[in-house]
């Protein structure tokens, strides 16, 4: 008899849609226009771009404007159509785009910094122009008059940036790895405090203002999840990368964060689980399972005649222990664990296939993701890369 065909589960995966090619450097930043099938870029190579699909199916440029100094980031509001671009030599310039999107007239520039500016953000609420740059200053401007508000310097190069309107907190992530919040008013601002923990510097930012929870990203190749709401104190590591994370995005609708990095992976995690703290490493001279003595414990090696082991920690519990107390490898993906992490043998038998279950999808963009934006009412994620590719997904099938 021969055996039955089983037919292939299908694999939910993002669909390529298109891909815009034509800068001449890297593109730093690019956003999906709304109701429109077109996307703004700003690039290495000076231009900013806006591309419109033509009846060919191809992405053309409607504008192409030279800047005098390449373009670094920008900013851009879908309702007043308010263009604002971050340049290497310290400036912000603004302009406002047509309703045809053909056409973009300059309003004014701000001399925003002494270098080059790393991130820009226009609040509509307030007329607020808010920037981090290499001069290690972040500073808001009113985007009415172009007057400097007042400014706040960083412990180092700032690379993340979000503000909430609500509370007019502003978070600042910068390449020390430290996150500093800010209490912004009118023409002052207030520490409010900081935290750390990333071993790398912070590459990206992302707030969620309904959970109150700050995502960060960072080049030690982890997301952590920093719940500022009515869990304090809380923060969550996501491991799902093998190089440093470079982008973040937040589908709020259906609590998913997509995380982009070096590696050409877009990372889905679903954040509508009860996720746990990865516990603190603990100290001990000996295996707190055998008690074998701990390589630099002389006198318990002396005492009892053997030579002493090398300390790891399992990854569930903390303990200290022996490679031979922790042989075994295992995902724990309500720790962020999505990879194979060692856990001591007593956790690893306790550990059950449910709790084995990934909570997190894996893609491969095919290219090294400097920057996303992600356009929650069509679903499409736009990913631009080191190979100056700009490239839209429908991410359909795996956010929803």
């Amino acid at each position: 008899m021969a055996a039955e065909i089983q037919p292939k589960p299908l694999t939910r995966k993002p669909i390529l849609l298109q891909r815009v090619e034509g800068s001449q450097e890297v593109v730093n930043m690019a956003v999906i226009v709304p109701k429109e099938e077109g996307v703004i870029s700003v690039s290495e190579d000076r231009t900013v771009r806006v591309w419109l699909k033509r009846d060919s199916g191809q992405y053309w440029p409607s504008i192409y404007h030279v800047m005098p100094s390449p373009c670094s980031c920008m900013s851009f509001n879908p309702e007043t159509r308010r263009l604002s671009i971050g340049l290497d030599n310290g400036t912000i310039s603004e302009f406002i785009l047509s309703e045809d999107y053909n056409k973009m007239t300059p309003v004014k520039n701000y001399q925003a910094h002494q270098s080059r500016v790393t991130m820009i953000q226009f609040v509509l609420e307030l007329e607020w122009v808010l920037s981090t740059g290499q001069d290690k200053q972040f500073a808001w401007h009113c985007s009415e008059s172009g007057q400097r508000l007042g400014g706040y310097r960083t412990s180092a190069v700032a690379s993340g940036l979000q503000f909430d309107v609500e509370t007019r907190h502003v978070f600042i992530g910068d390449q020390s790895g430290q996150v500093t919040i800010l209490k912004l008013e009118q023409e002052n601002c207030t520490l409010v405090t900081t935290f750390r923990g990333h071993t790398g510097g912070v590459t990206a930012l992302c707030w969620d203002p309904v959970q109150q929870v700050l995502f960060s990203g960072s080049s030690d190749h982890s997301v952590i999840m920093w719940n500022i709401g009515g869990r304090k104190g809380t923060a969550i590591e996501l491991q799902g990368h093998n190089d440093k994370v470079q982008a973040l995005s937040y589908a709020q609708h259906t609590r998913q964060l997509i995380s982009c990095g070096g590696d050409g992976g877009i990372v889905v995690w679903n954040m509508d689980v009860e996720r746990q703290e990865t516990p603190e490493w603990l100290d001990s001279d000996s295996c707190q399972k055998c008690d074998q003595p701990f390589f630099w414990n002389f006198k318990q090696m002396w005492d009892s005649k053997k030579i002493g082991l090398r300390q790891h920690h399992c990854r569930k519990c903390g303990k200290a222990v022996c490679g031979k107390c922790s042989s075994k490898r295992s995902p724990i993906p309500l720790m962020g664990f999505e990879f194979e992490v060692r856990v001591c043998d007593s956790c690893h038998e306790a550990i059950t296939d449910e709790e084995r279950a990934p909570t997190a999808t894996f893609h491969d963009s095919k290219h090294n993701i400097v920057h996303v934006h992600f356009d929650a009412t069509r679903g499409w994620l736009l990913t631009s890369g080191t190979d100056k590719v700009i490239k839209l997904w429908d991410m359909t099938p795996v956010v929803s």
